[in-house]
């Protein structure tokens, strides 16, 4: 142990010294983060995961000191006792950018805990370095400011959940990882069990039967900040392992659900950000998300909303437009957007858009440039529509001399994802959101009125929107095996900023209504009882009415920090391969380790 730890304490952090504590004798720990040399003196930032302050070797304090300290480098690792003074009086200057910056440490003792070699990537912020090498050198990476800010960010969004569950009554409860494998869904990681040769858990993509359970088993109020697994291709904003705030309630009904979220919400702004969001946050249907904006969860932040055209152009046949006829005969969809004349668009920034949905999977762009007697330019549509139809379709569009209209016609799905798409991509280049003031920096809502089943489109069976566990809406039970596909789900979703933080539902508690959803789905009597046979048990026995939710901790955190990757706000992440670039994980493991498990690999070696 250091001698200089035996007899010294730590009496600061790097971010706390000011004025007031001139005179006063302290002792600092943290590392080398600049150095520099000025009127025969040795000056140097001493960080901590808090701050900077300055400290000083004089060679009139003590010589031998003063040499000592120009052996010091970049990120050793270090302990000073020192005075503190004014930076002025010793004929410095402040430093506004720091709050430590009109003081300074005179040394009067140096330890150094450990020296570093010269490191592979800079301890700063603003630095040029690959993803790839920052995370091969991630204990260094997250030194930098920016990141002890972010997990310092999600350590108060942490402590407020906590806080915020305990106040409200919910009890913290600790679910299982290792679960048994139900296939279907996401894709599990399986895990061989030593104990029972031949067979395997699965690691839990999400405690969802067990909240469940936890309601059936009377205790009421329920969360977790919770880890859980996917096996899943990989994204920005997807990782293998991830953290959601699990919840869940008895007797209560989707208002009640969404209230308490809000309040949550609330106090995580709050307390992280300290900023004040106003509740009862918007609500909003599915249906009219998709019509509005192609998204089931839009940003509603700014406009350039969608307009459904078909009705419009239904009253004329197509309007003599040979596409939009054919759109209509075939149940197809005809969605317009407008931009503004203001944005002044050419026909080469129409050109470059069109380029854009084609990467898409778009066949092209129809645009028309409305006129001052509302005639259409810069349109191959021009010499086809009708003046009626064009003169309805602008009016539809609320279109005015200089706007441009964009639409696309074609399969709804296609058509919903290319026009949201587009819409997102014209606010991200026109600058319609960079020019946000702060009153309209965060925008939250909830999506409501899912469906409550998905058909596929190859064989017609359906499967769950959601999850099988999702109540119906009330009315629609008897819509269960005679009409799936028109059933709608007690389902919602929480939205900030175009992302989708959150979503729940009501379960199930009645296990008739859940026989018929297995039904539905076409699952046997026999998948049944091998999957889900432990949860049917469970609710022969009183199952309360229940509802819940999970919110994604590691988006929300992404979100009020403001990057774009996943991977900036978990501490040790895996790259898009799934792998720990600074373990080496995964690796492989001997014959013997794979004997003592009972499998045996089929991979080929390099």
């Amino acid at each position: 142990m250091s001698s200089f730890l035996e007899k010294n304490r730590r009496t600061h952090r790097c971010h706390e010294l000011r004025g007031e504590n001139l005179g006063d004798e302290v002792i600092l720990m943290g590392w080398v983060d600049s150095l520099r040399d000025h009127g025969g003196r040795r000056f140097i930032d001493l960080r901590d995961r808090e701050g900077l302050t300055q400290i000083v070797f004089k060679p009139e304090t003590d010589d031998k000191l003063h040499q000592l300290a120009h052996e010091l480098r970049n990120e050793w690792c270090i302990g000073v006792r020192g005075v503190v003074e004014d930076r002025v009086a010793n004929g410095g200057s402040e430093n506004p950018k720091l709050v430590t910056g009109t003081i300074e440490v005179n040394v009067l003792e140096l330890e150094v805990f450990n020296r570093s070699v010269v490191p592979p990537i800079q301890v700063e912020d603003q630095i040029e370095t690959s993803e790839e090498k920052r995370l091969q050198h991630r204990v260094l990476d997250l030194r930098r400011p920016k990141m002890q800010k972010t997990f310092k960010l999600r350590h108060r969004i942490a402590q407020a959940t906590r806080n915020f569950f305990d106040r409200e009554g919910f009890l913290e409860v600790e679910t299982p990882i290792l679960v048994k494998y139900t296939p279907g869904g996401a894709r599990n990681f399986v895990v061989p069990s030593r104990l029972n040769p031949g067979e395997f858990y699965a690691l839990a993509e999400s405690p969802q039967l067990y909240k469940q359970m936890l309601m059936m088993a009377g205790f009421d109020r329920y969360f977790q900040i919770v880890k859980c697994f996917r096996d899943e291709d990989l994204r920005g904003d997807r990782q293998p392992e991830f953290t959601q705030i699990d919840v869940e309630m008895s007797f209560g009904v989707e208002e009640d659900i969404q209230t308490i979220m809000e309040g949550l919400v609330q106090q995580i702004f709050r307390e992280s950000l300290g900023v004040e969001v106003a509740t009862p946050f918007k609500r909003m249907s599915y249906q009219e998300c998709m019509d509005r904006f192609g998204s089931d969860k839009p940003d509603l932040r700014y406009g350039l909303e969608h307009v459904t055209l078909n009705e419009t152009l239904g009253k004329f046949d197509g309007g003599g437009v040979p596409f939009f006829k054919s759109t209509l005969d075939e149940g197809g969809l005809i969605k317009a957007m407008v931009v503004p004349a203001q944005y002044k668009l050419s026909r080469a920034d129409g050109d470059k858009l069109e380029d854009f949905v084609k990467g898409l999977g778009a066949a092209g762009l129809g645009r028309a440039k409305v006129g001052a007697d509302g005639a259409w330019t810069q349109s191959p549509f021009a010499k086809l529509i009708s003046d009626d139809a064009r003169l309805a379709l602008n009016s539809a569009c609320g279109a005015q001399e200089g706007d441009l209209l964009l639409l696309q016609f074609g399969n709804a799905k296609k058509v919903h994802m290319v026009m949201s798409a587009l819409r997102q991509h014209l606010a991200n280049t026109l600058g319609i959101i960079d020019a946000l003031g702060d009153d309209t920096k965060w925008h939250l809502h909830w999506v409501t009125d899912f469906p409550l089943f998905e058909e596929n489109e190859e064989d017609g069976t359906f499967g769950a929107a959601h999850h099988p566990f999702t109540s119906p809406q009330v009315g629609h039970e008897d819509k269960l095996t005679s009409d799936p596909a028109s059933c709608l789900a007690r389902a919602y979703d929480l939205v900030l900023n175009g992302n989708e933080i959150g979503g729940g539902s009501v379960r199930i508690h009645d296990d008739k209504v859940q026989a018929k959803v297995f039904d539905a789905m076409s699952i046997s009597e026999d998948d049944k009882e091998a999957k889900f046979g432990f949860l049917l048990e469970a609710l022969k026995y009183g199952a309360p009415p229940h509802c819940g939710i999970a919110l994604g901790l590691d988006r929300l955190v992404m979100l009020l920090r403001g990057t774009t990757s996943l991977r900036d706000v978990i501490a040790y992440p895996k790259t898009q391969k799934g792998t720990d670039l600074l373990t080496g994980a995964p690796t492989p493991v001997d014959l013997k380790q794979l004997q003592e498990v009972h499998i045996a690999s089929i991979a080929k070696k390099n």
